[in-house]
């Protein structure tokens, strides 16, 4: 009785619709499940970015909407001002400045968080292909690189000095 044991090779193209289906499914499929918890931690800073900048930019758009309309119902912008401020004493214009700012600064920073899990997805795929491409690349063991110093010999505009060659063997 012989053991017929087939060598695993993981195939490109399933490692690429595997990941795509699900992110760090194409890691699973190469076994390089090392790499699960730097996808998931990635998707899950993400995540967190865009709720994060996502609420404050909610409460920014709706105070900067609440004071640019004269609605005396609508005063949501009066939750921003510091404890102790009298709300009838403050410089509307100037807070008014400030609240469109951050409001733009949440924005641009929410939006950057979702092309960034984008890349983020993109990227797991990437990895997945070219995991699955390498995954039986042979790196002989006579691979190697040497360092060692030499002299430059004196050319027409350069006299003697001294410097480091770099010989590469495979």
């Amino acid at each position: 009785m012989t053991l017929n044991s087939k060598v695993f090779k993981p195939d490109p193209k399933k490692a690429v619709i595997y990941a795509a289906i699900f992110p760090g499914l194409g890691q699973v499929y190469n076994r390089k499940y090392w790499k699960l918890p730097i996808v998931y931690g990635g998707f899950l800073g993400f995540s967190y970015a865009i709720s994060w900048n996502g609420r404050y930019y909610t409460d920014y758009s709706n105070g900067y909407k609440d004071i640019m309309d004269d609605d005396p119902a609508t005063d949501s912008w009066k939750n921003f001002l510091p404890y102790g401020i009298d709300p009838e004493n403050v410089d509307k214009a100037w807070l008014t400045t400030v609240m469109k700012r951050r409001k733009d600064f949440y924005r641009r920073y929410r939006d950057l968080s979702i092309i960034g899990t984008v890349a983020m997805y993109a990227l797991s795929i990437v990895d997945a292909y070219v995991d699955a491409q390498l995954f039986d690349f042979n790196i002989s063991s006579d691979l190697s690189m040497r360092v060692e110093p030499t002299i430059i010999r004196k050319t027409d505009y350069l006299a003697n000095s001294v410097g480091f060659q770099c010989s590469i063997s495979f």
